[in-house]
């Protein structure tokens, strides 16, 4: 129709609702308020529910049959196939909806239908006093075996198979049955399943039933990753079961028939080869984990080695042929050569052959050309640990088999006796094959050989070194036991420099704290290239700055050398500036006051050489920490420490200082200067009465 543009009605009417104009009739009118809109509303579909082809004058023409967007069932109409596709030309009308009769009046009924049986049911749940859940589990079981029974008639009468759109001939069969798509879904994918077992219930899949597969997946419309994960379940399953049976065979049972077995399964059960090797690596690791259990609970190193030897054994005589045999190789073909990228990623990891040929350990599970082919074929390492156990474990069990072939077998006899049985060098090529199977990298077996040999080397050298002096006859013995061990000359020099250091420390702290070491003999030991700030501590080093210092207040000099106390010997010592002066104004404010004391005390004694020490260490505090005039009760004791100070000849500089300290004026100073002559002939006179 056709209608003026704000007009809020559908524009296509259905034929069955139009009438024969009879008679002149007005032209288009003004529509009621109610029927127009400020903005014209866009005509959308919203779901195209089914199709049809219809005679229009001798002509066969496709209609579809639209629900539009925003309107009720009611109001779906049929449109021309051609028209729709004019009004929409972005929508792809191929397979979207089924090809299929009727008219509206029949999916209205089909709707009503619907809701009248929901009803129904409804109205029977009540009567039995059916709770909501068990009524939804009837009702799922009674649809399932519904949808099962219509689809495998669909199958077998061919319908499903010649369907235009098998999608939408599965999703019809669900909406008449009222049936979960989601449930079809896990229907499909339980008959793709069924199917599967049948099919590889002789261990193998044929041409013949992965075209039936195929053919089945493509008519359930069942998604490849679905497919993946049945064929991953199913045919895994027997992969797995055959590959436990190849491995509980045993070393000597892994025959021929074995292999066959293996064969077939791995490529007739169509597996990829990852997964394959994934199935055979989680049985072969159990296996691995009980051996090495085994090995941790046994009494001694002998007994752990000889279960990790029959580890190896399994390894190299039933997992090495089980990894040829599902590649399809033959077990005498060497192993692959590792891809370049990982090559380069060891490369990266450890890359010094000079420490490897330095060790002589290492240099051991290295074979030669004729004791390889007196081992024979290396174990397989595509399987191995390395994500099963933490790497101190791993390392652990190879240091143990390590120490073994050290060591030798050891077998203990009565009364306290042990009888040793050294081993070749076969034990270390079964060592390199432990390596690749507990997952070891270059690095960390090189690491385990280095740490061994250093431990070795260290017992004997603390024994050599028991007083940490290193004299020449030492060092020859200690060459000596470093060659035995087999330790790279660089790192035993590092063990001996620890050991002489730890020695050299101890003895260090003690004579610090019992006052044996000074300024000069630290600065002798850093000429000698000693690290002293490693070997004493910061504590240490502030208690050895303040014995300096009191020593330099201490001296009866009267010296102060600013630039030794506040640069020098901080700098030797590694004490911070800041720290050094706040040390010395503390030491010399406290023994400012205490040398007072002190003079005055040993003027009281008559002992006049101390009196001017005593004086001497008192100018010195103050030429640290300048003093104002300090004070005493009895001034005359004052003026006769300056004048015995004044006696003994000093410095001008010093005595004004020492003036100027005692409080004593310039008068009293002269007087004391005339008086001086006197004072030495009574002390003399005094001195010898006192004889």
């Amino acid at each position: 129709m056709q209608l003026p543009p704000k007009a809020c009605i559908h524009s296509i009417f259905h034929v069955s609702q139009l009438e024969e104009v009879i008679g002149d009739h007005p032209g288009l009118g003004t529509l009621p308020p109610e029927l127009a809109i400020d903005e014209p509303i866009p005509i959308l579909f919203e779901e195209i529910l089914s199709r049809r082809i219809v005679d229009q004058n001798g002509s066969q023409v496709p209609q579809l049959l639209i629900k539009w967007q925003g309107l009720s069932i009611e109001e779906v109409t049929w449109i021309d196939a051609v028209d729709f596709q004019g009004q929409f030309p972005t929508f792809c009308l191929e397979d979207n909806v089924a090809s299929n009769g009727g008219g509206i009046d029949e999916l209205i009924q089909k709707e009503m239908g619907k809701e009248q049986q929901l009803s129904a049911l409804n109205q029977l749940r009540n009567i039995f006093g059916l709770g909501k859940r068990e009524a939804e589990a009837i009702t799922l079981d009674v649809t399932s075996k519904a949808y099962r029974k219509r689809l495998a008639q669909a199958v077998s009468s061919g319908d499903l198979d010649l369907a235009t759109s098998k999608a939408a001939f599965l999703q019809n069969l669900c909406e008449e049955l009222y049936f979960d798509a989601e449930k079809a879904t896990e229907i499909h994918e339980e008959i793709y399943r069924q199917k599967l077992q049948q099919c590889v219930a002789d261990g193998e899949l044929s041409e013949d039933d992965v075209v039936a597969l195929n053919r089945l997946r493509v008519m359930l419309c069942i998604r490849q990753q679905t497919i993946d994960a049945a064929h991953s379940d199913v045919c895994g399953s027997l992969f797995e079961k055959v590959v436990k049976e190849a491995i509980a065979s045993g070393v000597d049972g892994y025959d021929a028939d074995v292999k066959k077995a293996v064969r077939k399964a791995a490529h007739g059960l169509r597996l990829t080869r990852e997964a394959a090797m994934s199935i055979a690596g989680k049985a072969v690791r159990k296996i691995f984990i009980n051996y090495i259990k085994r090995a941790r609970t046994a009494d001694n190193r002998t007994e752990a080695a000889k279960e990790l030897k029959k580890m190896i054994a399994f390894n190299t005589l039933v997992v090495t042929e089980l990894v040829a045999d599902i590649k399809g190789e033959s077990s005498d073909t060497p192993p692959e050569e590792p891809k370049v990228e990982e090559k380069i990623k060891e490369d990266e990891e450890w890359d010094d052959d000079e420490e490897w040929e330095s060790l002589e350990t290492l240099r051991k599970i290295k074979p030669s050309e004729e004791l390889t082919a007196k081992m024979g074929k290396p174990g397989q390492t595509e399987i191995n640990l390395r994500d099963d156990l933490p790497e101190r474990d791993r390392t652990d069990l190879y240091k143990t088999y390590l120490l073994y072939c050290l060591t030798g077998e050891v077998t203990r006899i009565p009364f306290g006796a042990q009888i040793t049985t050294k081993k070749d060098d076969s034990e270390y090529v079964l060592l390199n094959q432990l390596g690749g199977i507990l997952g070891l990298t270059v690095k960390e077996i090189v690491e385990v050989h280095r740490s061994l040999a250093e431990q070795a080397f260290r017992q004997q050298a603390e024994v050599i070194l028991a007083d940490g002096q290193l004299t020449k006859a030492r060092v020859e013995q200690l060459n000596e036991v470093q060659k035995q061990v087999g330790l790279p000359p660089e790192y035993a020099q590092k063990v001996i420099k620890s050991i002489t250091t730890t020695k050299m420390a101890a003895a260090l702290e003690t004579a610090i704290n019992r006052g044996r070491l000074n300024i000069k003999q630290i600065r002798e030991l850093k000429e000698a290239n000693v690290d002293l700030d490693s070997m004493i501590s910061e504590r240490l080093r502030e208690n050895l700055f303040k014995k300096t210092v009191d020593e330099i207040f201490s001296s009866g000099t009267g010296e102060f050398d600013e630039e030794e106390v506040y640069e020098k010997i901080p700098a030797d010592l590694n004490i911070s500036a800041e720290k050094a002066k706040q040390v010395v104004r503390e030491l010399a404010q406290n023994r400012l006051s205490n040398s007072l004391v002190q003079s005055v005390a040993l003027l009281r004694q008559r002992n006049h050489q101390g009196v001017v020490s005593t004086l001497n260490d008192l100018l010195a505090c103050d030429k640290a920490v300048p003093s104002e005039p300090l004070t005493w009760e009895v001034p005359e004791e004052l003026a006769d420490l300056f004048t015995i100070y004044m006696k003994n000849d000093p410095e001008q500089e010093k005595l004004s200082r020492l003036q100027y300290l005692l409080g004593i004026s310039d008068s009293t100073a002269g007087a004391l200067r005339e008086m001086k002559d006197r004072v030495i002939s009574v002390e003399t006179e005094e001195e010898k009465f006192v004889f």
